[in-house]
């Protein structure tokens, strides 16, 4: 077991933090608002959490995530995250984060951008594809019929290893798809972001539906870039 920082402890964020408690791992949460904000989930997570600062979480955690608004990736303390595996769960959201030039003109993608700002860290692409309700509901043992499957990509084969391993232990196969630049695979608006994991996609968001590894290779097989979409 490992300490998970938390980098960000919103829907996926704390959603992330009750599995990885009740895998057995220790969690150090963080927001933008400050760690006395967080008073009500650490209670409830009890005393393998606590809070802190962003730095806090980063220093502290063996695995770190990276749940943010793409907007404030910049924010990120990248000096406290040298040498770590870092899981950036970004999404692009033009509405909320502006607009960035080179993600509409897709020469780059959202964990490239943060790979880009924190050079001396390892970042694997994870977690953005899923509601986290259904994050939450879909966890199943290893072994399990119905456990379900999601996507990984990454420029460190190591790193990756390392981030399959934790997915394993909440509840999840990984599926490699290969460097961060393939991450745009399973971004917004493709066939394998949030709708597949839910049984009726179009009017049942509380639903959720087990995707099993070839049902999520399929559809990230399928995947189009927004300007093919």
């Amino acid at each position: 077991m490992t300490t998970v920082g938390l980098i960000g402890s919103g829907n996926i964020g704390g959603t992330l933090a009750r599995l990885a408690v009740a895998a057995g791992h220790d969690v150090v949460l963080s927001n933008s608002r400050g760690p006395e904000t967080l008073k009500e989930l650490v209670d409830e997570l009890g005393p393998q959490a606590r809070a802190g600062t962003a730095a806090d979480a980063a220093a502290a955690g063996g695995l770190v995530v990276v749940t943010i608004p793409l907007r404030a990736y910049r924010d990120v303390p990248s000096g406290a995250l040298a040498g770590k595996v870092v899981i950036d769960t970004g999404n692009y959201y033009p509405e909320r984060d502006g607009r960035f030039p080179e993600l509409d003109d897709e020469s780059t993608t959202t964990s490239e951008l943060l790979q880009r700002h924190l050079s001396q860290s390892r970042v694997v692409k994870g977690f953005n594809n899923i509601y986290f309700k259904h994050l939450l509901a879909l966890a199943r043992p290893a072994g399990a019929a119905d456990r379900s499957a999601l996507p990984i990509a990454g420029d460190d084969a190591d790193a990756k290893l390392t981030v399959t391993a934790f997915l394993d232990s909440v509840g999840y196969d990984a599926v490699d798809v290969g460097p961060l630049a393939e991450g745009w695979r399973f971004q917004r608006d493709t066939a394998a972001y949030a709708a597949l994991y839910s049984a009726d996609p179009a009017n049942d968001w509380e639903r959720p539906a087990p995707v099993d590894a070839a049902k999520l290779r399929a559809a990230l097989a399928a995947a189009r870039r927004y300007a093919d979409s």
